[in-house]
This record gives structure tokens, C-alpha cells and sequence, in this order.
């Protein structure tokens, strides 16, 4: 009987160890990151035809509300995962669970490095599916969901390959290896490299050749490198991790070619993740757009320095140094003026695009300026006029009119900004 290495994976509890613009923005301080993380994965089962899909949910503490017990706090959602077929047009099969999570701390409970992860298999044919994701909690009643169509594998052949699952950390646990996995896709390279995990399952023993190759946004080349492995008859499980690779921010795609020993055959398997950095609010995906949206907190002298930067680590180091500059509270990790400006950014840009980015509009300019106005008087249907609006800040003594003049929602400032208005308030 043939032996391999088990990989399990642990699924925690992870906590650290050490009218309206203005009531939906302040409704939740980064309502612009998303409310809970999943994926699915297509694995061979251990026995059946059918194909085994893990589906995992990830929920961050701070998108669920805790309350006061005697041991501390708790907090409790409930999640559903409904699978129909491609067209939506019968529920095929559904689980729903119940979540509990209990800490001893309030500062546990809103730090953004602290989730719930959970797990749970389905076994399916190949083919197309319409899957429904969704999560509740219980205190709030909050609710949010997701709609996916996922493509279930067919490994009847006599070589294939599972889905690619990006590893948060593992460790030995009594002889095998404990792999946590990194549900959101959310990758610091050049402190942890990328590791991953996917099995490779063949009829006889071979000799198979992996490719590992990273693609950006625009579909370059940016990381190649090969892998020479024996693998057994059966299922071999290969964890391996991409290492000495420096990535810009943004989004990239992993693609793992698997080669049969003839190189006749291959497998590809791909997966999408964002390369991050550490201190860089997550709502920032690309560094050239977000140096560009500097623009009403910068001035002109401090834009064209950081953008005249001649390479791109120069141009990282200027950035960085600008928001250190801004930070009021230096000695705490959160640079609270960085991950305001960009909440605002990213809620300008999810409101107020139309015909150009949120954040370039008149609304979005005003808005990322000085925040969220204290009232806002819509007119969408008045008889006697075009579409506007009037947004009144009481703290500033000002008022600003927005006049929809294409009727399209392209709404334009007749008010204008002048001197001190035209830069960013905290």
C-alpha cells in the first residue's frame, strides 16, 4: 500500500497574538474591503466519481458585531451556500451553518488581522454551476452574498490536477504538515513569498516537469521558474513556495503548467491574487493611480517630485515618506490620514463614477476634500429645474450645489472651490 504526506489544513479562529453620502460612508470605517473572503476548490474525492469541491468562507471580525458576555465577547453568523444549475433554474443541493466565535478581548475584535474561517465540502459531477454564497449576522441582522459561476473539473482521466490554494501558513503538527489557507488572495511576496498548494493525480508513476509563471495586469511574464518532481501512482500533494520575487501592487495571475513525462501532456491550473504591501491601505491597487489621486492633498512641488522619481523603488520610497510626513499618530502602526483619504477615494470612485473615475468627478473632488457633507438636499424631479443637489457642511459654514445638467447623473459644481477649500480636511 502506497504512503504519502498528509497535508491537512486547520481552519481558526484567527486572532492577533501580541440620507445618504454621509450615513453610508460612516456606516462602517472600511466598508469599501469586502464583507467575507471565499473560494472553491475542485479536488479528487477519496473515493466516488464525483468531484470534490471545498468551499471555504472567511469573515472578518471587523465586518461582524460582538457583544458583552462575562468572559469577554462574543459574536454569531450563520452562512449558506446554495448551488444550482447553470441557469439558475433549480437548487441542486444547500448547506447552511452557524458560526460562533468568543474572545477574551475587545481589542481582538476590531483588528483587521483577525477572521473566521470554515469549511465545507460538496460533491458534484463535472460541469457548470451557479453557486450562492451568503452570510448574516446574527446581532446586526447584516446580510451579504455572493453569485458565482464555477466550473467543476472532471478527473476521470489518467492525469490531472487540482485547483491551486494559496497558503497563509503552515506548520508541523505530530509528523505532517498543517496548512492554513489564504482565502482573500491578499499576497506580500517580498516578505513571505508566495506558497501554495495543489495535488497532481496520475495512473502510474512518473517523472512530470512544473512551470511556475506569475502574469500582471497586462499579461507580461514577470516570474518563471521549473520544477523536476517523481510523483507516485495515485495522489501526490505538492506544497512549494515562489520565493526571491519582488512584485509591484496590483493583480497578477499564478499559472502552474504540469507536464507528463512524454511532455506531450500538459495541465494548466491558474489563480488570480493581489500583491500587497505592508502599510499600503488595501483599497490601493495600483501605485501609479494612487500617486495620480494625490492630487488634493499634494501640492503640485510635492506631486512632481514623487512622480519624477527615476525608478519605481525610488518612486515607492517618495510615497512612503510623503504620508509618514502626514501621520498624527507615528508611533502606532495605522497612519489614520493614509486609510482615510483612501476610504474616500474608494467611496467617491464606488458613488459617483459616470462618465469619468469617481474620484475625478466634481462630487467625488468635494467629497475626497472634506469628507462627508452634514446634510444632503436631493431635487431629482423638480418640474422647474434640472436635477441637483445641495450639500451642506455645517462644520465649515459652507454649502455646495451639484446640477445634473445631461440628465445622466453626471452631476457638475456650480459652487466652486477656492484656496484653502481646495485641500484635503481630516
Amino acid at each position: 500500500m502506497k504512503n504519502f504526506i498528509y497535508f491537512s489544513i486547520f481552519l481558526v479562529s484567527l486572532q492577533s497574538l501580541s440620507a445618504q453620502v454621509e450615513s453610508d460612508y460612516n456606516r462602517k470605517p472600511d466598508s469599501f474591503n469586502p464583507k467575507y473572503y471565499q473560494d472553491f476548490l475542485n479536488f479528487l474525492p477519496d473515493e466516488g466519481a464525483n468531484t470534490r469541491v471545498d468551499i471555504f468562507i472567511q469573515v472578518p471580525y471587523t465586518e461582524i458585531q460582538f457583544v458583552k458576555i462575562s468572559a469577554g465577547f462574543t459574536a454569531s453568523y450563520s452562512v449558506t451556500v446554495s448551488v444550482f444549475d447553470e441557469e439558475k433554474e433549480k437548487l441542486l443541493t444547500e448547506k447552511s451553518w452557524r458560526e460562533k466565535i468568543e474572545t477574551p478581548d475587545f481589542e481582538q475584535t476590531t483588528s483587521k488581522s483577525n477572521y473566521n474561517l470554515s469549511l465545507k465540502s460538496f460533491y458534484l459531477n463535472p460541469g457548470k454551476y451557479f453557486i450562492k454564497t451568503a452570510v448574516e449576522d446574527e446581532d446586526s441582522k447584516n446580510k451579504y452574498s455572493s453569485e458565482n459561476i464555477f466550473t467543476v473539473k472532471d478527473f476521470s482521466g489518467n492525469f490531472s490536477v487540482s485547483d491551486i490554494m494559496l497558503i497563509a501558513r503552515q506548520r508541523q503538527v505530530e509528523g505532517s504538515s498543517k496548512i492554513l489557507p489564504n482565502i482573500s488572495r491578499n499576497i506580500n511576496a517580498q516578505k513571505e513569498g508566495i506558497p501554495l498548494f495543489f495535488e497532481i493525480y496520475s495512473e502510474y508513476p512518473q517523472d512530470v516537469e512544473i512551470e511556475f509563471q506569475i502574469k500582471d495586469k497586462e499579461e507580461n511574464v514577470v516570474y518563471k521558474d521549473t520544477l523536476n518532481k517523481d510523483i507516485d501512482s495515485g495522489r501526490t500533494q505538492i506544497i512549494h513556495t515562489i520565493e526571491d520575487i519582488s512584485l509591484d501592487l496590483g493583480n497578477y495571475i499564478l499559472n502552474v503548467n504540469v507536464f507528463d513525462s512524454t511532455k506531450e501532456e500538459s495541465i494548466n491550473v491558474n489563480k488570480t491574487f493581489i500583491s500587497r504591501w505592508i502599510g499600503i491601505p488595501s483599497t490601493i491597487n495600483d501605485l501609479d493611480k494612487a500617486i495620480s489621486q494625490l492630487v488634493y492633498i499634494a501640492t503640485p512641488g510635492e506631486l512632481n517630485y514623487i512622480e519624477d522619481a527615476s525608478v519605481q523603488s525610488e518612486k515607492i520610497s517618495r510615497y512612503l515618506e510623503f504620508w509618514k510626513k502626514k501621520d498624527p499618530t507615528p508611533n502606532t502602526e495605522e497612519n489614520e490620514i493614509f486609510n482615510e483619504y483612501y476610504r474616500r477615494v474608494a467611496y467617491a470612485n464606488s458613488n459617483f463614477t459616470h462618465y469619468v473615475e469617481g474620484w475625478r468627478s466634481d462630487r467625488g473632488m468635494v467629497f475626497i476634500i472634506l469628507g462627508s457633507p452634514s446634510n444632503v438636499d436631493r431635487h431629482p424631479f423638480d418640474l422647474e429645474s434640472k436635477p441637483y443637489e445641495v450639500w451642506q457642511y455645517y462644520e465649515f459654514n459652507k454649502s455646495f450645489v451639484f446640477i445634473d445638467e445631461t440628465g445622466f447623473g453626471d452631476y457638475r459644481l456650480i459652487t466652486p472651490l477656492y484656496g484653502d477649500d481646495y485641500r484635503y480636511r481630516n
